[in-house]
């Protein structure tokens, strides 16, 4: 089966409650849909960085999210995924609180995951940084996965 990396704010979606915000409520509920209809024809993964990330806020909010990950599949920092977030933190040029982003990029391009799932479309799923990621990953013989929305995960 082809493997999903699962990016924290996919976790952040599935777990909170319907936003008023209609972007984010309509990004909820493709995440719903997709876990509920499509999530099965994938191994699913999240990586220690992304539960780290769950750990934070609200202890209520921080259980509906451990529940969605309970029985995924861990990613574990090595070597590999520490020696490329240096490397792609010095090229991608993501500063301030973007550079805990690289992590996610770090662990999917290591672990060679078929797709990463993301709801950050500002630092991850930007256009600039896919293209260069690609970039860097062909000039190292690396492959670079797919990185697209859960509701884009929905017709594979």
């Amino acid at each position: 089966m082809p493997t999903v990396y699962l990016e924290t704010t996919v976790i952040s979606y599935l777990a909170s409650r319907p936003s008023r915000d209609v972007v984010i409520a309509g990004h909820q509920k493709a995440t719903r849909e997709w876990w509920d209809v499509s999530s099965n024809r994938f191994d699913l993964y999240v990586s220690e960085a992304v539960l780290l990330e769950i750990e934070r806020g609200d202890s209520k909010a921080v259980d509906r999210r451990k529940s969605f990950v309970e029985n995924l599949s861990v990613l574990r920092l090595n070597s590999d995924v520490t020696q490329l977030g240096k490397e792609l933190g010095e090229s991608l040029g993501l500063r301030g609180k973007a550079k805990a982003d690289i992590a996610h990029l770090a662990f999917a391009v290591a672990y060679e995951m078929d797709f990463l799932a993301t709801w950050n479309l500002k630092h991850i799923a930007s256009g600039s940084t896919i293209r260069r990621l690609q970039e860097i990953n062909e000039e190292n013989g690396r492959l670079t996965p797919v990185i697209l929305t859960p509701e884009s995960l929905i017709i594979f």
